[in-house]
């Protein structure tokens, strides 16, 4: 409960040389605010960011001081100080008991905060997972990096935690909405680094992710929810227009509520729900390769001479430029990480990032990516869907056939030559790279505007385009081509009630925060609409 005789300032933009610390930020703040050190109850740092734009990067906080409330009410005309206001989750409750526990399809974020909300208050969700458990999951990760032989249901994209699970572990996002501290906070409570609630680009990183994945996931079973691993989705049954059933390869399960969180790579899932009658709308992604450069080259040129110092986090860069109406732009960026193997059907490439919480490989990655959308495939989502798996297969073509990935200098795709000599930059994708160009995986107009913008972003890093940096294709799975409409207010689909469609997968979130707040949105709607199902 909070205490109403207290209240926490936030004192922000207080900028600080390399190696002024917090102690001095917080003096800094308490002057700032006007508040005599007596009348200070406990201070802290509640965010922290680099700025160096101007060359010379600087240290910037906002500070956390906690005072009694009669202080902090003399405080609200100070510029740059205001009142920090908690937004706890609050919830409307439905009547109704549901008639059987409510089902959740898919393990990744979306899934994982939905399965969490429901177990929390009381519903026993039922958790479909087509993967394996995590431990499982990374082994099979590792023998297809070390053989290329694919598990189509346990690899990059499916599997305990989704596709989030081999990645960077990145928090940034642009919704701004309180449930992202929710979200922080329950990360938080299962083990997550404490630096996610203050840095201002987060991450927790692939290897500690794992941990805070199974830690929520336990908790959703000591709570009374069941997880069904290597158990997959395989249609729904209704009558007059309502769910009353889940059709998977365990056998049947009668529910009135399944939050649908499939990932943006359940392309079967898609198509079944097709079959079931089911609209999709095709909706814009993005395609392209991913880039490698030294991480100590990033860093020494957006630190300049700074780069190595102690105080700062490893160098990241988002770039983005628009040709001919489209969108080219970098995206997933993953300091000191690798690219990795992410393909989730047999005879095809496709290329992801991920680092482990240090990010102290010594690469960076990111996806240079262009822009496609509904125009490009005359609204049908299947058209779209087989556009990515026309490229992946072409990749898979373009390596030789045998699972590794076709691979460029970025000065050489830029020339259109097919020419890779490895110098300083040594290709991750683990199952190897064959020389390659990588424009012949699209047409004129796509090839063209990635090219142009590899050129435009090596006038902004110097060398971005250069003769070191590789390039590694392809990559197809930036977010889901399909959208499942919903009614935005009870975030049920607008054809079947007591379907919630939910997460990257549904076309509703883009990246671990805003799908677990979205998983979060779509278990609270559906306690608005009912109450648990009754025990026996």
């Amino acid at each position: 409960m909070l205490n109403e005789n207290k209240a926490t300032l936030l004192v922000s933009n207080i900028r600080l040389p390399l190696g002024g610390g917090s102690a001095q930020a917080i003096k800094k703040a308490v002057k700032l605010a006007g508040i005599r050190e007596k009348e200070l109850l406990s201070a802290g740092v509640h965010r922290l960011s680099v700025d160096a734009r101007r060359g010379t990067p600087v240290l910037v906080y906002t500070i956390a001081l906690t005072v009694p409330q009669h202080i902090a009410g003399t405080c609200g005309s100070v510029p740059g100080v205001q009142l920090l206001v908690r937004h706890p989750l609050t919830l409307e409750r439905g009547l109704r008991p549901l008639a059987q526990p409510p089902v959740v399809c898919g393990l990744g974020p979306a899934g994982l905060f939905a399965a969490w909300l429901l177990a929390k208050e009381g519903y026993r969700p039922i958790v479909l997972e087509r993967g394996p458990e995590v431990e499982r999951r990374m082994q099979a990760v590792q023998h297809y990096f070390s053989t290329g032989e694919l598990d189509e249901n346990a690899n990059i994209q499916f599997g305990e935690g989704g596709a989030g699970t081999f990645s960077d572990g990145k928090l940034t996002t642009r919704i701004n909405d309180p449930l992202c501290d929710t979200v922080t906070r329950v990360l938080l409570e299962h083990g997550a680094p404490a630096e996610i609630a203050i840095r201002q680009k987060p991450h927790i990183g692939t290897d500690l992710l794992r941990d805070v994945i199974v830690s929520i996931r336990r908790q959703i079973q000591t709570l009374g929810g069941q997880v069904l691993f290597e158990t997959q989705l395989t249609g729904l049954q209704q009558k007059d227009g309502r769910l009353t059933a889940v059709e998977t390869t365990a056998g049947v399960i009668p529910t009135q509520a399944l939050i649908l969180a499939p990932g943006h790579s359940a392309r079967d899932t898609f198509a079944m729900l097709q079959r079931f009658g089911l609209q999709l709308q095709c909706k814009p992604f993005s395609v392209g390769f991913r880039a490698e450069h030294l991480q100590a080259d990033i860093e020494k040129a957006l630190y300049h001479e700074a780069a190595g110092h102690p105080d700062l986090p490893r160098g990241e860069y988002q770039l983005s430029t628009h040709i001919g109406g489209r969108g080219v732009y970098t995206f997933c960026m993953c300091p000191g990480g690798q690219v990795v193997a992410a393909a989730s059907e047999k005879d095809t490439v496709v290329t992801n990032g991920m680092s482990f919480h240090a990010r102290d490989g010594a690469n960076a990655n990111a996806a240079v990516v262009v822009s496609v959308d509904d125009k490009d495939f005359g609204g049908d989502p299947a058209r779209a869907i087989a556009f990515q798996r026309q490229l992946e297969h072409r990749a898979w073509q373009l390596g030789g056939c045998c699972g590794r990935a076709p691979a460029q200098n970025a000065a050489a795709f830029v020339q259109g030559v097919a020419r890779l000599e490895i110098g300083d930059v040594q290709p991750s994708y683990p199952l190897g790279v064959q020389a390659a160009d990588l424009g012949e995986l699209f047409d004129e107009e796509l090839t063209g505007a990635l090219r142009q913008g590899m050129k435009d972003f090596d006038r902004r890093i110097r060398g971005y385009a250069g003769e070191q940096a590789i390039l590694t294709g392809v990559e197809t799975r930036t977010s889901s081509p399909v959208r499942l409409p919903r009614d935005p207010e009870t975030l049920q689909s607008v054809q079947l009630a007591g379907l919630y469609p939910t997460g990257e997968g549904a076309g509703y979130a883009g990246g671990i925060m805003s799908a677990a707040v979205d998983g979060i949105r779509a278990a609270r709607a559906l306690i608005a609409q009912a109450a648990p199902a009754l025990t026996e």
